[in-house]
């Protein structure tokens, strides 16, 4: 596996992270440039994947936004162990992919959906295995209870916003899996190791608010 780190931004400076300046760089979808040296993977035409989605909930603390995530169990069938945002696959039950990224972190982390106020969304990541998820981005205002699934859930934090904003924490990995070339990113906060999917959806969320690729 080959690892390079992306290069450091010496005039990095944060803005000040406010709802309405996520609200408003969250609708430039259109600047995302694609890296031929380093494709996102989208799943082939003959494939039907299986529609899910994930809530981004950004925390507005005192000492400014944190995203927070879960870390899954290990027992569990899909990415065991990973670093992942709350979500699930879609049910039929689900009107939007809003309601399944709320409902599906209210039943793994015990987040309720009042406490969310949805700010916008990133672009569908398709995942090798098999999935198209929808990530929704949703502001969120303590105070608010957490009660974690122990079936699902092994933990849950928080990582500040801004240091996914850096690429000087950001690493880029080409790997073979199966007998087929992949790429991915990693982020390692402290002993927290986030990586692939949810990886690359934060790397895609750093292009938007930051205009950088």
């Amino acid at each position: 596996m080959h690892c390079r780190p992306l290069s450091p931004s010496d005039d990095f400076r944060p803005p000040p992270y406010t709802r309405d300046w996520l609200a408003q760089r969250l609708l430039r979808q259109g600047i995302l440039p694609e890296d031929a040296n380093f494709p996102r993977y989208t799943h082939p035409p003959e494939r039907k994947p299986v529609p899910a989605a994930v809530l981004v909930p950004v925390v507005n603390q005192p000492a400014g936004p944190t995203l927070l995530f879960t870390q899954r169990t290990a027992h569990l069938h899909d990415h065991a162990g990973q670093i992942s945002f709350p979500g699930g696959r879609v049910d039929k039950g689900d009107p939007d992919r809003i309601a399944t990224a709320l409902r599906e972190a209210e039943e793994e982390t015990g987040l309720s959906r009042q406490c969310v106020e949805i700010i916008g969304r990133l672009p569908d990541y398709d995942i090798l295995t098999g999935f198209r998820v929808t990530p929704i981005v949703g502001w969120v205002e303590p105070p608010f209870d957490l009660r974690p699934d122990p079936f699902e859930v092994a933990d849950v934090f928080e990582v500040p916003l801004e240091f996914f904003l850096d690429p000087v924490n950001h690493q880029r990995h080409d790997d073979v899996f199966n007998g087929r070339s992949r790429h991915f990113y990693s982020m390692a906060y402290g002993d927290r190791y986030i990586w692939g999917a949810t990886a690359g959806m934060l790397y895609t969320l750093y292009q938007i608010l930051t205009g950088r690729s």
